[in-house]
Protein backbone atom coordinates (compact mmCIF):
# COMPACT_ATOMS: atom_id res chain seq x y z
CA UNK A 1 0.00 0.00 0.00
CA UNK A 2 2.74 2.54 0.48
CA UNK A 3 4.24 1.74 -2.81
CA UNK A 4 1.11 2.38 -4.49
CA UNK A 5 0.60 5.52 -2.41
CA UNK A 6 4.11 6.71 -3.88
CA UNK A 7 3.06 5.51 -7.65
CA UNK A 8 0.24 7.63 -7.19
CA UNK A 9 2.04 11.23 -5.46
CA UNK A 10 4.27 10.59 -8.79
CA UNK A 11 1.75 9.54 -11.49
CA UNK A 12 -0.80 12.40 -9.90
CA UNK A 13 0.17 15.42 -11.45
CA UNK A 14 1.05 13.91 -15.43
CA UNK A 15 -2.53 12.47 -15.09
CA UNK A 16 -4.38 16.48 -13.91
CA UNK A 17 -2.21 18.04 -16.58
CA UNK A 18 -3.43 15.51 -19.27
CA UNK A 19 -7.26 15.93 -17.83
CA UNK A 20 -7.00 19.57 -18.10
CA UNK A 21 -5.32 20.22 -21.12
CA UNK A 22 -7.36 17.47 -22.96
CA UNK A 23 -10.53 19.34 -21.79
CA UNK A 24 -9.41 22.44 -22.84
CA UNK A 25 -8.51 21.46 -26.11
CA UNK A 26 -11.65 19.62 -26.32
CA UNK A 27 -13.85 22.69 -25.68
CA UNK A 28 -12.17 24.65 -28.27
CA UNK A 29 -11.97 22.57 -30.93
CA UNK A 30 -15.69 21.39 -30.55
CA UNK A 31 -17.07 24.92 -30.61
CA UNK A 32 -16.83 24.84 -34.29
CA UNK A 33 -19.62 22.66 -36.51
CA UNK A 34 -16.49 21.01 -39.02
CA UNK A 35 -17.57 17.05 -37.41
CA UNK A 36 -15.50 16.00 -40.47
CA UNK A 37 -12.68 17.71 -39.11
CA UNK A 38 -13.15 16.94 -35.53
CA UNK A 39 -13.55 13.02 -36.22
CA UNK A 40 -9.99 12.93 -38.31
CA UNK A 41 -8.18 14.86 -35.44
CA UNK A 42 -9.56 12.49 -32.53
CA UNK A 43 -8.61 9.24 -34.75
CA UNK A 44 -5.52 10.59 -35.54
CA UNK A 45 -4.84 11.22 -31.60
CA UNK A 46 -6.45 7.86 -31.20
CA UNK A 47 -3.91 6.40 -33.48
CA UNK A 48 -0.78 7.86 -31.87
CA UNK A 49 -2.15 6.72 -28.65
CA UNK A 50 -2.02 3.60 -29.63
CA UNK A 51 1.08 3.50 -31.26
CA UNK A 52 2.95 5.24 -28.11
CA UNK A 53 1.18 2.29 -25.80
CA UNK A 54 2.81 -0.68 -27.80
CA UNK A 55 6.27 1.03 -28.91
CA UNK A 56 9.16 -0.31 -27.18
CA UNK A 57 10.22 2.77 -24.99
CA UNK A 58 13.81 2.64 -23.63
CA UNK A 59 16.24 5.47 -22.01
CA UNK A 60 19.36 5.45 -20.72
CA UNK A 61 20.94 7.54 -18.20
CA UNK A 62 23.45 7.97 -15.48
CA UNK A 63 23.29 10.50 -12.53
CA UNK A 64 26.77 11.40 -10.82
CA UNK A 65 27.06 13.42 -7.44
CA UNK A 66 30.19 14.41 -5.51
CA UNK A 67 30.95 15.04 -2.08
CA UNK A 68 34.12 16.30 0.16
CA UNK A 69 35.24 13.76 2.72
CA UNK A 70 38.03 15.01 5.47
CA UNK A 71 40.05 11.43 5.25
CA UNK A 72 42.20 10.02 3.31
CA UNK A 73 41.44 7.48 0.22
CA UNK A 74 42.68 4.57 2.42
CA UNK A 75 40.56 5.77 5.49
CA UNK A 76 37.23 5.77 3.30
CA UNK A 77 37.46 2.74 1.22
CA UNK A 78 36.25 -0.10 3.74
CA UNK A 79 33.20 2.06 4.07
CA UNK A 80 32.62 2.30 0.23
CA UNK A 81 32.98 -1.53 -0.24
CA UNK A 82 30.38 -1.79 2.25
CA UNK A 83 29.18 -0.21 5.19
CA UNK A 84 27.02 -0.54 8.66
CA UNK A 85 23.30 0.13 9.55
CA UNK A 86 22.34 3.84 8.78
CA UNK A 87 20.83 5.36 11.36
CA UNK A 88 20.06 8.51 10.57
CA UNK A 89 16.90 9.96 9.99
CA UNK A 90 15.44 10.08 6.69
CA UNK A 91 15.40 13.87 5.01
CA UNK A 92 14.12 13.02 1.67
CA UNK A 93 10.69 13.99 1.52
CA UNK A 94 9.81 10.54 -0.52
CA UNK A 95 11.97 8.27 1.94
CA UNK A 96 9.85 10.07 4.82
CA UNK A 97 6.61 9.36 2.63
CA UNK A 98 7.02 5.50 2.42
CA UNK A 99 9.51 5.15 -0.19
CA UNK A 100 12.41 2.43 0.52
CA UNK A 101 15.52 4.20 1.75
CA UNK A 102 18.94 2.43 1.30
CA UNK A 103 20.05 1.41 4.66
CA UNK A 104 22.92 -0.97 4.46
CA UNK A 105 25.71 -2.84 2.36
CA UNK A 106 27.19 -5.84 2.38
CA UNK A 107 29.73 -8.03 0.65
CA UNK A 108 31.17 -11.55 0.11
CA UNK A 109 34.60 -10.63 -0.54
CA UNK A 110 36.99 -7.50 -0.50
CA UNK A 111 38.01 -8.33 -4.72
CA UNK A 112 36.71 -8.37 -7.98
CA UNK A 113 33.78 -10.81 -9.02
CA UNK A 114 32.70 -10.54 -5.64
CA UNK A 115 28.62 -10.32 -4.41
CA UNK A 116 27.89 -7.31 -2.74
CA UNK A 117 23.69 -6.31 -1.33
CA UNK A 118 22.48 -3.26 -1.33
CA UNK A 119 19.65 -3.77 1.53
CA UNK A 120 16.88 -0.94 2.12
CA UNK A 121 14.27 -0.29 4.45
CA UNK A 122 11.49 -2.42 3.35
CA UNK A 123 13.99 -5.40 3.54
CA UNK A 124 14.13 -5.15 -0.62
CA UNK A 125 17.24 -6.18 -1.84
CA UNK A 126 19.84 -5.24 -4.86
CA UNK A 127 22.25 -7.64 -5.72
CA UNK A 128 25.54 -6.91 -7.27
CA UNK A 129 28.87 -8.03 -8.69
CA UNK A 130 31.72 -5.94 -8.38
CA UNK A 131 33.22 -5.59 -11.66
CA UNK A 132 36.05 -3.02 -11.11
CA UNK A 133 38.18 -3.00 -7.97
CA UNK A 134 40.41 -0.82 -7.63
CA UNK A 135 42.10 -0.18 -4.18
CA UNK A 136 41.23 3.54 -2.55
CA UNK A 137 40.47 4.88 -6.43
CA UNK A 138 37.59 3.17 -8.01
CA UNK A 139 34.45 0.59 -6.71
CA UNK A 140 32.28 -0.59 -9.86
CA UNK A 141 29.51 -3.08 -9.90
CA UNK A 142 26.46 -4.35 -12.17
CA UNK A 143 23.30 -4.86 -10.85
CA UNK A 144 22.58 -8.41 -11.34
CA UNK A 145 19.18 -8.48 -9.25
CA UNK A 146 16.92 -6.32 -8.59
CA UNK A 147 13.47 -6.42 -6.22
CA UNK A 148 10.39 -8.25 -7.88
CA UNK A 149 8.48 -5.18 -7.00
CA UNK A 150 5.62 -4.18 -9.62
CA UNK A 151 6.21 -0.43 -9.48
CA UNK A 152 9.92 -1.21 -10.44
CA UNK A 153 9.44 -3.74 -12.92
CA UNK A 154 8.83 -3.27 -16.37
CA UNK A 155 9.39 0.73 -15.58
CA UNK A 156 13.43 0.87 -14.51
CA UNK A 157 16.41 -1.04 -14.25
CA UNK A 158 19.14 -0.11 -11.74
CA UNK A 159 22.12 -1.53 -14.13
CA UNK A 160 25.66 -0.14 -12.44
CA UNK A 161 27.15 1.45 -9.78
CA UNK A 162 30.04 3.11 -9.11
CA UNK A 163 32.15 4.87 -6.23
CA UNK A 164 35.66 6.60 -7.21
CA UNK A 165 37.54 8.46 -4.98
CA UNK A 166 39.88 11.38 -5.91
CA UNK A 167 42.63 12.16 -3.28
CA UNK A 168 42.77 16.16 -3.27
CA UNK A 169 46.29 16.30 -1.91
CA UNK A 170 45.15 18.20 1.43
CA UNK A 171 43.97 15.73 3.37
CA UNK A 172 40.75 15.17 1.63
CA UNK A 173 39.02 13.05 -0.76
CA UNK A 174 36.56 13.74 -3.08
CA UNK A 175 33.99 10.93 -2.99
CA UNK A 176 31.82 10.54 -6.25
CA UNK A 177 28.35 8.64 -6.47
CA UNK A 178 27.37 6.91 -9.86
CA UNK A 179 24.51 5.15 -11.14
CA UNK A 180 23.10 3.83 -14.21
CA UNK A 181 19.70 2.94 -14.70
CA UNK A 182 17.07 2.81 -18.03
CA UNK A 183 13.49 3.79 -18.25
CA UNK A 184 10.70 1.76 -20.03
CA UNK A 185 7.72 4.62 -19.75
CA UNK A 186 7.01 7.98 -21.65
CA UNK A 187 6.63 10.62 -21.34
CA UNK A 188 10.85 10.06 -20.40
CA UNK A 189 10.94 13.52 -19.74
CA UNK A 190 8.72 13.77 -16.60
CA UNK A 191 9.22 10.32 -15.73
CA UNK A 192 13.30 10.66 -15.46
CA UNK A 193 12.65 13.88 -13.20
CA UNK A 194 11.76 11.44 -10.75
CA UNK A 195 14.22 8.84 -11.59
CA UNK A 196 17.09 11.19 -11.08
CA UNK A 197 15.60 12.67 -7.84
CA UNK A 198 15.16 9.62 -6.55
CA UNK A 199 18.91 8.48 -7.57
CA UNK A 200 20.55 11.54 -6.52
CA UNK A 201 18.65 10.80 -2.99
CA UNK A 202 19.99 7.63 -2.53
CA UNK A 203 23.23 8.87 -3.49
CA UNK A 204 23.67 10.97 -0.91
CA UNK A 205 21.99 9.67 1.64
CA UNK A 206 24.51 6.86 0.86
CA UNK A 207 27.50 9.15 1.18
CA UNK A 208 26.80 10.97 3.64
CA UNK A 209 27.11 7.77 5.97
CA UNK A 210 30.10 6.89 4.31
CA UNK A 211 31.18 10.68 4.83
CA UNK A 212 30.36 10.48 8.92
CA UNK A 213 31.82 7.00 9.39
CA UNK A 214 35.23 8.06 7.26
CA UNK A 215 35.58 11.42 9.55
CA UNK A 216 35.19 9.32 12.65
CA UNK A 217 38.31 9.75 14.94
Amino acid sequence: MGEGTICLIIVSPLIFAFVITGAFIGKTMFRKNNQTLNVSIVSILLVIFTVDSISDHHYRNMVSDEMIVKAAPEKIWKNVVAFEKIKQADTYWLFKAGMPSPMQTTVTAYKKGAGRKCIFSNGYVFDEKIVTFDVNKDLTFDIVGQPKDPEIMGHIDIERGQFLLKDNDDGTTTLVGNSWYSLKVFPIWYYDLWAESITRNVHLRVMHHIKELSEKN
